[in-house]
């Protein structure tokens, strides 16, 4: 439970929803007196995580802690990689430095030869070679070249790709996989289930009850005692391990997900997208930047390729790779540029994979909530242990003083006269009921009901395409108060096509009517579509053509053919000297090509007025070059607004003519080449046509109705980005469109930090930005006090979604290094699955509560009617046999029946969850202490009026106390299970809403209720019970069926909106 104060912007307090903010930018900063409250657990230090570790109340670490980060496995692995990485590059050192001093001495080797098989050359070869990065080794192969034909490989179409290719390469090189080290077995958590202190105390006073009463009373009758504690300690660590066991195979499944990188090779001359399990040697793959480098392997050809080599070397140094320099790693990121990759080693021949096979993966990871409710675990078991040990005192003090008698008034202990075996006997029984106290009141299945939850939530959060990387993110998106989203892809359907075009200084019309083009345009305009594009174009034996590439590239490329270009011709007429990437910062990308008559021609693509603005001049109609006059200009920037107006995205197609003395020759300083950008002749402004998703509408408004703002960020024309969110419904009407709702990257970017904070709230829609200006934007949201979700694709998005307190890299476009940054994946590029995030993560929260709500009922009011009867009477109505069948149906079978409940859209019509509100609210409270009062008050007048309210006071007094305890008891655990229907809806009178759907908490709670009956009517024997008349079981009934017309009277009740721990920090203060 919180102390800290909210926001002075705070909401008023609701159950499953909280505040509108949580305030917080430096999440530890704040409200650190506690151990328990770390607001995000995502930049958490250690030494912060250990604190509440050290602080925490516990019976089970090894179950309490199995799914929080491992520290000391972390500091583990850390020195494993230290010492791999260390070992590799030894290794290699020593045989550069043998191999230069053969080269020196002229005693340089023949390369070593393959060792049979299909290929000319052996894995341990290539391995070698490519562990030891030993160039010259591979110039005795024949470079890249005699690599490729040594494996049966064609440098432009890749393999052959058949199955029985595939399968000659695995069974000759291995396969793209490493041994990993086996999850836990059943038996694992069975083991672990045992550790739990306080049914340790209990197994042994069982074992010790069945010595003695074998000893007293005879092996028949004798053993119950015993014998019934011990078989409800087994049934409790098995359901348990059982439980726990459900969870794990869950989350081994979804890790098996987050590994299976899927990628693009190049076999039998088209692009197809495989698992990164399926990559093979010989395998042909192109790189791009963000990519991971998915295997060991020699570049092909590259242009401005740089590798980030950090996860392999431990040194954030980035790496230019050419044909000097071209071994490539496997794990390792693409920095910058592009190129292509042959595989020479995969799996465990790579050191990626000899260092993933050598350390364990430790998914553990503690949730803010998680933590929290560690804290209350903590309170509530301290309060919980104090009450356990008055209570044995209580019962201790009263046995040995003889105050305790049986049924017929015969005291239990007289000094002097009762035998040892008795006294040590009627001593185990009480230290027995203490400590099965202690087993109810300390919740220890309260942390671990988180896991519980998310385990449920991540599992079904795939089927609605999303893929948790971070299981505090699922928890953490219901606290989300603005969504910053990408536009392409996530707002809009990602389908691309050219609606209108402008070419020769006119528009054509239709787009691809090529009769309106002269031949030199033509032949220009389709030059620079064919060699300045990161996509490929595929021709079938049977003339079908397949076009591969980004959703823009895909539709310029799909222009070009229907203007007649011919992808293949072009591309090898002319040979490309260097390639600038695409870059997000300058919105444009080029390439230089040296035609057949050494002419040089560097083609620029990009934003339409970025690369209109460097143009000089234009082609006209009559294939000649006009200059480009104020009113050509104006015109062409007329039609980029046009277009824009009309929510279409303008690209701008240009060249220029450059002398080729005038490059380097060197390759070093070819790579470090600038393009030259100035001077350009316009060839094309094209508009292409991206529709809103489907529903996109209907998403918006719910994420307004839940408090959620949505703000657009792309790097697209403001106007187009104007267009689209009047079309989505981000922007209200033209009257809302006006700084600083709509506001362009570059002017966002000037303003001082103070400045950006005070309009970041107001933005809606922020156009033509850069990765770093999302990044400034998401930084000033955080501080003024915003829960910000951040939706990015690009390498250059990872800043800033490693700076929101949420992440959502998007599955399809996303890069791998943006992925990475992530917290969550978004598999289909859907805004309307990051709304359905949001919805789990609300209902993460709520589920949460509704079990901490049933759980503390369940605790008061065993805790309260014990110590009562106990204090009084020196008996107890509930025994150590049947608290512990309470404590299975409130920890493991509670948990399972509540914290699975499916989401509602009740749960998006509240604000957002906040994050410093009190676990424990004034709803649930008023909710507990109505239940826990109304079971205490019957239970205790049963207790102590309950002979004569039965009518027993004929019958024999130990057996009418019997029947009395039994009724105690079922009434007891039949409150439960009607109360199990109330904690599904603690703010809503109707409680069966949706109950026909969640057919695990209706079958948990007919499983409890047969076994209640089966535990009355046929285990007597062990749970000390007597079995009943149906007049019996129908009071019971009416005593259970009482808690929802008083749930529902207990609503009517008002609560104050100040959280009740505010009132008693307040009162401690004074």
């Amino acid at each position: 439970m919180s102390n800290c104060k909210g926001s002075p912007n705070s909401r008023p307090n609701d159950l499953e929803a909280g505040s509108s903010r949580s305030g917080d930018y430096d999440d530890d900063d704040v409200c650190s007196s506690s151990p328990f409250n770390i607001l995000s657990t995502k930049r958490a230090s250690i030494e912060r995580l250990r604190r509440w570790r050290q602080a925490a109340l516990v019976l089970n670490a090894s179950r309490r802690f199995r799914y929080t980060l491992d520290l000391k496995k972390e500091e583990e692995k850390r020195q494993i990689v230290r010492k791999i990485r260390a070992h590799a590059q030894a290794i290699r050192a020593a045989y550069l430095f043998k191999a230069a001093g053969d080269q020196a001495n002229g005693n340089a080797k023949p390369p070593p030869t393959a060792d049979g098989g299909d290929f000319a050359i052996g894995q341990y070869q290539l391995a070698s070679m490519t562990r030891e990065h030993h160039f010259p080794t591979l110039q005795q192969y024949g470079g890249v070249k005699g690599i490729a034909d040594l494996l049966k490989t064609n440098l432009d179409k890749g393999i052959n790709g058949g199955d029985d290719d595939l399968l000659k390469r695995k069974n000759a090189f291995g396969s793209n996989t490493y041994p990993r080290k086996k999850g836990r077995s059943f038996w694992m958590f069975l083991w672990e289930a045992w550790q739990d202190l306080t049914l340790i105390i209990l197994m042994v006073a069982a074992v010790a009850s069945l010595a003695l009463g074998i000893k007293t009373e005879g092996i028949k009758e004798g053993w119950y005692d015993g014998g019934s504690i011990a078989f409800a300690v087994i049934l409790v660590i098995v359901v348990t391990a059982i439980s726990d066991y459900r969870q794990s195979l869950q989350f081994q499944n979804l890790n098996e997900e987050k590994r299976n990188i899927r990628l693009e090779v190049i076999r039998g001359g088209r692009r197809v997208e495989v698992s990164i399990y399926d990559i093979v040697v010989g395998d042909v793959i192109p790189l791009n930047i963000g990519d991971q480098v998915p295997a060991d392997g020699i570049l092909i050809s590259g242009h401005s390729l740089a590798i980030d080599e950090s996860s392999m070397t431990g040194e954030s140094k980035i790496v230019h790779k050419d044909s000097k320099e071209p071994f490539l790693m496997s794990g390792c990121k693409v920095a910058d540029g592009r190129g292509t990759m042959l595989v020479t080693s995969v799996g465990i021949n790579t050191e990626w994979g000899l260092l993933m096979a050598s350390i364990s993966e430790d998914t553990g990871e503690e949730t803010p909530l998680q933590v929290r409710l560690n804290g209350v675990a903590t309170f509530i078991g301290m309060v919980g242990l104090t009450v356990a040990f008055a209570v044995l005192v209580v019962l201790l003090v009263r046995y040995f003083t003889g105050h305790t008698k049986d049924p017929d008034g015969t005291r239990q202990f007289i000094a002097g006269q009762t035998k040892l075996s008795d006294a040590i006997d009627g001593a185990i029984k009480i230290v027995t009921v203490a400590v099965t106290i202690v087993v109810v009141a300390v919740p220890e299945g309260l942390p671990l009901a988180v896991t519980l939850t998310l385990a449920y939530s991540m599992r079904k959060m795939m089927a609605d395409k999303a893929l948790v990387r971070r299981l505090s993110a699922c928890e953490t998106m219901g606290s989300a108060t603005t969504i910053c989203s990408d536009k392409t892809g996530t707002l809009t359907l990602n389908q691309m096509t050219v609606v209108e075009a402008y070419v020769g200084g006119k528009k054509i019309d239709p787009a691809d009517n090529k009769s309106e083009l002269s031949s030199s345009l033509s032949s220009l305009l389709k030059a620079g579509i064919a060699q300045n594009s990161n996509g490929g174009v595929f021709v079938s034996e049977t003339g079908e053509v397949e076009v591969s590439g980004s959703p823009t590239e895909k539709a310029i490329l799909n222009w070009g053919l229907k203007l007649g270009m011919n992808y293949e011709a072009i591309r090898s007429e002319s040979s490309i000297l260097h390639v600038f990437p695409f870059s997000s910062e300058k919105k444009r990308g080029g390439v230089a090509i040296k035609l057949p008559d050494s002419e040089v021609h560097v083609h620029w693509k990009g934003a339409a007025e970025i690369v209109l603005a460097s143009c000089t001049g234009f082609i006209d109609t009559n294939n000649g070059i006009t200059v480009m006059d104020e009113d050509k200009a104006l015109f062409f920037k007329k039609a980029i607004e046009d277009m824009a107006a009309r929510s279409l995205r303008c690209v701008a197609i240009a060249y220029r003519s450059y002398e080729l003395d005038k490059i380097p020759t060197d390759e070093e300083q070819l790579d470090q080449w600038a393009l030259p950008e100035d001077d350009l002749v316009l060839l094309a402004i094209v508009g292409i046509k991206d529709p809103c998703r489907p529903g996109l509408g209907d998403a918006l408004r719910l994420c307004q109705i839940a408090g959620v703002k949505v703000r657009m960020v792309t790097g697209d024309n403001l106007q187009t980005a104007k267009a689209i969110a009047l079309e989505c419904g981000i922007l209200g009407s033209d009257a809302e469109a006006t700084e600083p709702n709509l506001i362009e990257g570059k002017a966002f970017r000037a303003l001082s930090n103070t400045e950006r904070e005070q309009i970041a709230d107001q933005i809606s829609v922020m156009g033509r930005s850069s990765p770093n200006d999302k990044l400034l934007l998401v930084q000033a949201l955080r501080k003024t006090g915003h829960v910000v979700a951040v939706t990015g694709d690009g390498t250059n998005d990872a800043p800033a979604l490693h700076e929101a307190d949420i992440g959502l890299a998007m599955g399809i476009q996303g890069t791998e290094v943006a992925k990475e940054s992530s917290d969550i994946i978004i598999l289909d590029d859907n805004f309307a699955s990051v709304v359905k995030v949001v919805r789990w993560g609300r209902s993460v929260y709520a589920n949460i509560q509704k079990f901490i709500q049933f759980q503390l009922t369940v605790n008061v009011a065993a805790l309260i009617i014990n110590v009562v009867a106990a204090v009084s009477s020196g008996d107890v109505p509930l025994n150590a046999v049947q608290l512990l069948w309470v404590n299975l149906i409130m920890d493991t079978l509670g948990a399972l029946a509540l914290a699975t409940e499916p989401p509602t859209d009740h749960l998006m019509h509240r604000p957002p969850v906040g994050r410093r509100e009190p676990l424990i609210t004034n709803i649930m409270w008023r909710n507990l202490l109505v239940q826990a009062f109304y079971q205490v008050t019957v239970l205790l007048i049963l207790n102590f009026r309950g002979r004569s309210l039965l009518n027993l006071e004929h019958d024999a007094k130990n057996h009418a106390n019997k029947v009395k305890n039994t009724l105690i008891f079922n009434a007891f655990v039949l409150c439960q299970i009607f109360n199990e229907f109330n904690a599904r809806k603690p703010d809503e009178y109707n409680i069966f809403k949706g109950i026909t759907k969640n057919y695990l908490f209706m079958g948990i709670v007919a499983i409890t209720l047969v076994l209640q009956i089966i535990i009355i009517e046929f285990l007597g024997k062990f749970t000390t019970t007597v079995k009943l008349s149906w007049k019996q079981w129908l009071i019971s009934a009416i005593i259970g069926f009482i808690s929802w017309p008083l749930a529902v009277v207990g609503k009517l009740l008002p609560v104050p909106k100040t959280p009740i721990s505010q009132y008693v920090t307040g009162m401690f203060r004074r």
